[in-house]
Formats: C-alpha cells, structure tokens, sequence
C-alpha cells in the first residue's frame, strides 16, 4: 500500500494540531487515513434525564438544552460548599485541574481519612493530570476534619479537597 502523506505533511500538521485547540484530526486521502490525537484529552460527560414538569415551554418552541437532553439545572455544576466554616480551619485546595483520588491504587487505603492526625509532608491524595500522578501534602499539621470531594471526582484549580484543624 502507497502512503500518500510524506513526512514532513504529517510532521506540520502535529505541529497545528499541537498549537491550536483542536484535539482530534482525522484526514482521508486516496485511501490513506491519518488520525492524530492530543494525549489526555478525555472528557466525561454527565447526560440527567429531562424532567418533563420542570420544561414547560410554548408550543412549538425548544430548548437547546432540552433537545440535548441536559436540564438547564445540569449545565452549571453546583458550587462545593465547606462542610463546616471555622475560620481556624486550613483548607487544602488543588493545585491543578484533574482528577482527585483518594489511595494509590483502587484496592489500596486512602491516604487519609476523617479524624486521621497530618504533618506538612504527609500524602493526603494524587490529583491525576494528564496522565501524570501527582501527590499532594498537607503543608500543615493537623487532623483532618472533613473530605470535600468524592473518589474521582474531577476538580478545578483552587477547589477546596479537605479541611483541617491547625495544632
């Protein structure tokens, strides 16, 4: 079979690919296929079923929402409120978007747990990023008092993921 790209097209077009948003590139060409793909670039998607008292709407009209499947309540994720606010209490936020776990391997303990004793260099999680583990240490010593996200649960830069009373 011929290949009917040569290096230095598919070279330019990682390059583009690699520079721009675009995640995924698929060309055909005179039977040849090239797909290129960034590297963790997964999404999860979470699809609520409609509730049909909650979309009341005109006749004839449609929501973009609605048509998707998505209740308008779905599109923005709730804000994480601290389970308790002391002003004495340290919280421990993520340093980076990715994805919260709680042990190093799914049949392992979690690294910390409510009521569970902290110094400034003990694991408390990994925050999964692009594909890279990444340990995150309490900074203070302490107990935990509470966990505020669930195991593998996507979190954002700055989200809060624990609380903890200062010794």
């Amino acid at each position: 079979m011929k290949m009917m790209f040569n290096l230095d097209e598919i070279k330019e077009l990682i390059e583009l690919v690699d520079k721009t948003s675009v995640h995924e590139l698929e060309l055909e060409n005179e039977g040849s296929r090239l797909c290129i793909r960034k590297p963790g670039k997964s999404e999860v998607v979470h699809v609520q079923p409609v509730v049909e008292s909650a979309m009341i709407q005109p006749a004839g009209a449609v929501s973009i929402n609605a048509a998707a499947g998505i209740p308008a309540a779905a599109a923005e994720p709730a804000p994480v409120q601290p389970a308790e606010q002391d002003s004495n209490l340290h919280t421990i936020v993520s340093p980076m978007v990715g994805t919260f776990y709680r042990s190093s391997s799914p049949d392992a303990n979690s690294f910390v747990n409510i009521g569970d004793r902290v110094g400034e260099k003990t694991v408390v999680c990994i925050i999964e990023a692009m594909k890279l583990m990444n340990e995150l240490e309490a900074e203070v010593k302490g107990q935990i008092i509470d966990v505020l996200v669930e195991n593998g649960q996507l979190v954002e830069y700055g989200q809060p993921l624990f609380l903890v009373k200062p010794e």
